[in-house]
Order: C-alpha cells, then structure tokens, then sequence
C-alpha cells in the first residue's frame, strides 16, 4: 500500500523544477531568487539548487546582474516542439489565413485545457498593432469568446467542476458570477457561437465557434475586432464567416482522420 501511494504521489522536487518553470513563464518580468521563494514557499538553499541546474541545462537564463531570472532557450524549444507535433495545425494555418482575408479582422485558434485557454495559433490583422503576441498565452475559460464557446459544449455540472466560484475579472465587463456565466452559455448553445465585448480586454470584442473534429469540441477559433466597430449587421456578418470557416476545418480534421 505504501508503494502504491508513492508511485501515485508526485516527485518532489520534479514538481518543484515544474513549478519554478511556470512561475518564471507567468511572470511579466524576470524574478529573484527571493520574489521566487515569497511565490513558491520553497527552502530557499533547494531553490537556488534547482534553478542552478535549470541555469546549466538552459531551461532558465539570467540578467546581466546574475541576481533575476526567467526562463531560457530550451523552455521555448520545448513549447515549439507540441505545436510542431498537433497534426490539426498545417490545416489551422490555413484556415486562419483564408479567414482573416475575408473577415480582415485577427483570428486566433485556442484549446481548453481544463479551466484554461491555451492560443495555439494567430494571424493578425494587416493593420494590427499588438506588440504581444498571443500563442502560447493561457487564459481562464470564462474570459474569452472562445473558452465560452467550448464550455458551452458541456453540462452545467461539468462547468462547475472546471470553473471557481468566483470567477477572476479582467475589466469591469467581464463575468464574474456562475450564475450569469451559465446564462450566457445557454444563450450561446441556442446561437451556435459565442461572443463577448470587452470582458477579457477592453476595446476589444471576439466572435468565436467551435471547431467540432472532437465531441465534446476541445478547440475554437475567434475572431477579434476594435470593440467600436461592433454592430448588429457587423457581428452577424464576422459570426457567420467565422461559423463557415469553422465548420470547414472540422471536416477537413475528421476527413484526414484526426482526432
């Protein structure tokens, strides 16, 4: 029994080298070694053991003072690597580009990853001045167009499972109530896709529709435009291109066999 416990039980420190690595990558800047423990909790001499390592492996990199950290070249070779190995890509590129020619607005691709939106790919608009870019970005599923369309392709229960109870606010727009959220969602099952202004940036508003290759659907694409800009005729115009296109991958996907 003790054995089975262990084998179940995570490995401390693998845990802890996974955990220094996703601190650094959510940080907006590099971190001490201090800012680290105060966020982790960690001994301070097995932290600066793992990030050594991490350092000489080039998992983690230092500034030019040697004293804040980040994470290094072999972080982003790794990233690369799941996206170069998702065989729905090649057939994503394209279906973003052959959007974004017809809509002119930027389009994204996302997939859930439990309470979470992980941006997979993007193509931007032609005249587009984000200085950010989205792939790789990992979002809680209640603030995008895209997360509300793949919750809106579960049960109330399941929902609840994957979202807290309060929700985090990103602007004065977004949901922060489950109550609320589940009315938008079953709004967005009777509509077919999903839609949100300002609620994860403000001045921003997205459309976004599932891309069913999977049951439940695990991926979406939306598209985001200067929130200004939305009006009824505008919104039902970037909904249906986006459905279409939508719809399209997915049978591209389930016809190459991906799955």
């Amino acid at each position: 029994m003790a054995q089975q416990r262990s084998e179940a039980s995570p490995v401390k420190s693998a845990e802890r080298t996974v955990r220094i690595l996703e601190t650094l990558a959510a940080a907006p800047v590099r971190l001490t070694i201090s800012e680290l423990q105060e966020r982790l909790g960690y001994p301070r001499s097995s932290l600066h053991a793992l990030v050594r390592t991490l350092r000489e492996l080039r998992w983690v990199e230092a500034d030019e003072t040697q004293t804040r950290f980040g994470v290094g070249p072999n972080a982003l070779l790794s990233g690369t690597a799941y996206l170069d190995r998702d065989p729905a890509l090649p057939y994503v590129y394209r279906a973003l580009e052959d959007l974004r020619t017809e809509v002119g607005y930027t389009m994204h691709f996302a997939r859930r990853d439990g309470g979470h939106v992980l941006y997979l790919a993007s193509r931007e608009s032609r005249d587009s001045v984000r200085l950010v870019p989205r792939v790789g970005r990992r979002l809680p599923v209640h603030l995008t167009a895209l997360g509300q369309a793949l919750l809106a392709q579960l049960t109330p229960a399941e929902v609840d499972a994957l979202v807290p109870k309060d929700l985090e606010a990103c602007t004065p727009h977004t949901i922060t109530r489950r109550d609320r959220l589940h009315t938008v969602l079953d709004e967005t099952r009777h509509r077919g896709w999903a839609y949100e202004i300002e609620q994860g940036t403000e001045g921003i508003a997205c459309v976004a529709a599932t891309v069913d290759y999977r049951i439940p659907a695990t991926d979406a694409i939306s598209c985001s435009m200067p929130a200004h800009l939305v009006d009824e005729a505008e919104l039902a115009r970037v909904a249906k291109l986006v459905l279409e296109h939508s719809q399209q991958l997915a049978a591209t996907l389930r016809l190459r066999g991906i799955r």
